[in-house]
């Protein structure tokens, strides 16, 4: 099952912050898939005893321009987890999608910026985003070093842990592990991927075995299940050709000050052309951050503070300069 059949697009919207970026998620998809096959959905938690508040879109303008564009705005349950995990949503939004149908879930603060038919998913190999840091674990001092980490969680699904290594990386250094950035992920069928990945992360965050006893799962728990789903479903770092998402066709911009300040002409040029209409630019000025970055001008004083040559290795040194000039608004 390739890209060449129908598929659908899922991002979580919410209330807050999800929502407009959900709204510039959806005029940037519409823009580069006009003619689009399959369904495109913006899904919102409902309300229920999981979160303290009304965690729906709150904004009628931002769900009457999403509607607008082509999308269509469902619902979905929080079972297990909610307010105190939010990062969860990607997990439990897979049970509101059509069973048997291949999807690709998107993070909420993503420009799409090529039409995915181009794409060549295998929706048979699910694979996610390579874009990722060596952000989980952290290796503490006489503690489980990375093998031993990864291999506890591998044994405890029953998964062959010795085939998930990348042998072309030294023993102990992060990259031979398989580690994704859930920032992108799709599979044949939501289901299927869904009730595996909330299983697998119900065990880790419930019954947490003793080799993470001193490691972090918030906010890395969903990163920590999602390489055991993708290896229990036969996927790898190598099922989806690279230059794609995260490249020519995507941008997991997380924040518009960093899409600024590392991202090349085209993606800024996007941007600030598929929000220049007065009906979009209306709506999307309602959130401080848009409104600053892209209307105001902040966005293009981030971008001078940074050589795209030449940019610092760690995020964190673009995020401390961004935040000395008052620039880093999120």
């Amino acid at each position: 099952m390739t890209a060449a059949s129908p598929f659908n697009v899922v991002i979580v919207g919410q209330n807050g912050r999800l929502q407009y970026e959900a709204a510039l998620f959806v005029v940037s998809f519409k823009a580069f898939n006009p003619q689009f096959k399959g369904r495109l959905f913006v899904a919102e938690p409902e309300k229920n005893d999981r979160w303290s508040g009304n965690p729906k879109m709150g904004n009628a303008e931002i769900r009457d321009l999403i509607e607008a564009h082509g999308a269509e705005v469902i619902s979905f349950e929080n079972k297990e987890f909610g307010e105190y995990y939010p990062y969860a949503n990607k997990i439990e939004v897979l049970s509101a999608l059509p069973k048997g149908e291949p999807f690709v879930f998107f993070d909420s603060d993503t420009l799409i910026t090529g039409d995915l038919n181009d794409v060549p998913f295998d929706f048979e190999r699910p694979s996610a985003s390579l874009k990722v840091e060596g952000t989980w674990p952290q290796i503490e001092l006489y503690g489980p070093g990375y093998t031993e980490t990864w291999k506890t969680l591998y044994d405890r699904f029953g998964l062959d842990f010795e085939s998930s290594l990348d042998l072309s990386q030294p023993d102990e250094y992060w990259r031979r592990y398989l580690y994704f950035n859930a920032g992108f992920f799709y599979y044949k069928c939501p289901h299927e991927f869904g009730k595996r990945f909330l299983d697998y992360a119900v065990s880790i965050r419930h019954d947490t075995p003793d080799a993470l006893i001193c490691q972090a799962l918030d906010p890395w728990l969903d990163q920590v299940a999602l390489p055991l789903v993708i290896h229990s479903f036969g996927g790898s770092r190598d099922a989806l050709a690279p230059g794609y998402l995260d490249g020519s066709h995507s941008c997991h911009y997380r924040v518009l000050p960093l899409l600024y300040a590392r991202e090349n002409d085209r993606v800024v040029e996007i941007l600030e052309n598929i929000t220049a209409p007065n009906k979009i630019k209306k709506v999307l000025k309602g959130y401080e951050p848009f409104r600053r970055m892209i209307f105001q001008g902040k966005g293009q004083r981030a971008r001078a503070l940074f050589d795209r040559d030449n940019l610092p290795r760690r995020e964190q040194a673009i995020r401390n300069k961004l935040k000395r000039e008052k620039l880093w608004l999120r």
